[in-house]
């Protein structure tokens, strides 16, 4: 249970909703520290790292039969080029052993027949459907602690706004990943697959960054916006929450690729399951950085209503009772 402080509906006194302008002024009249540190706090004590751990879990169950579902699809056009398409990408980006990584295998595999096409088709998007939206379910939970929020909507809202929710939001997360984490792999791969040129290659990989962050921040937001409980100021007062979760992100998996690459018994370890791993840590820290930034925009937004203080005074113990 959340025992961080509750959060009030702010807004000016003309009504209107808290924007990026009150976030800037705001930032600097509490400092960049104190902000940080009381954020990180109304993080801990609203359940962020527990809250985390979970969506980090049903995230990655949505990756995997995803990618199957896509390769299934992509096995009847094309002549396989797509499925091959997103084997190299999986291949590039996965710490393992090429071919013998579980989840390269899985993707190449999946494809060796038209029926099992099928199968991991209708398959997947069942499965990746589902943990999609128990995973945006997920998020209006931690919010909602980070909030100070204890209890959710009812069932019926709760996982109906979920799959709502899912089905227009996670196109865009998709992409905005596929953009800033596998964009490279991407592009080396369209350019083997369907020749694509030293100039279109050369502009996709400076435009997918910008495309990326922004497409980013903005679904970020608009999630941030909808999930919890509550009225929420602004977009644009968002988008500093948003945006911090984004270079979280990135900031993460830099230093995940940096250690898998500076550390070659990683997929030694872990063998063909290293794939996995890579993806359950980097879900892991990414969910973290999400939640964080989640933090940052409630604690704003307490201090902007007046109530600084990031989590309630420690309640101690639970008290003894004597029974006959």
């Amino acid at each position: 249970m959340t025992t961080a402080r509750t959060v009030p509906v702010t807004t000016e006194m003309d009504g209107e909703e808290l924007d990026a302008e009150d976030a800037w002024h705001t930032v600097r009249r509490v400092g960049v520290r104190r902000l940080a540190v009381d954020s990180f706090v109304r993080f801990r004590y609203g359940d962020g790292f527990s809250s985390s751990r979970a969506l980090a879990l049903q995230g990655a169950l949505a990756v995997v039969p995803f990618l199957l579902a896509l390769t299934g699809l992509a096995a009847d056009i094309d002549e396989e080029k797509p499925a091959r398409v997103l084997a190299a990408v999986i291949d590039a980006i996965s710490p393992g052993s090429g071919n013998g990584d579980a989840m390269v295998s899985a993707v190449s595999g999946s494809r060796t027949s038209e029926q099992a096409g099928e199968v991991a088709l209708w398959f997947g998007l069942v499965f990746a459907l589902f943990s999609m939206t128990t995973a945006m379910a997920q998020v209006e939970r931690g919010t909602n602690r980070i909030y100070g929020i204890k209890r959710d909507r009812p069932a019926r809202y709760k996982y109906g706004r979920a799959a709502v929710m899912t089905a227009l939001l996670a196109g865009p997360v998709g992409l905005g990943f596929l953009l800033l984490v596998a964009g490279s792999a991407f592009a080396d791969a369209m350019a083997r697959e369907y020749g694509w040129g030293d100039t279109l290659t050369d502009t996709f990989d400076w435009v997918r960054w910008p495309l990326g962050i922004a497409l980013l921040v903005l679904t970020i937001a608009v999630v941030l916006d909808h999930a919890p409980r509550r009225r929420q100021p602004g977009l644009s007062w968002l988008a500093l929450g948003s945006g911090i979760a984004v270079v979280l992100n990135l900031l993460t998996t830099a230093a995940l690729a940096l250690y898998v690459e500076l550390s070659p018994s990683f997929g030694d370890i872990y063998g063909p399951l290293a794939g996995v791993f890579a993806l359950l840590l980097w879900s892991l820290l990414s969910a973290m950085g999400l939640f964080y930034g989640t933090a940052v925009c409630a604690q704003l937004e307490a201090v902007r209503a007046g109530h600084p203080d990031p989590a309630y005074d420690d309640p101690g113990r639970p008290h003894g009772v004597v029974v006959d």
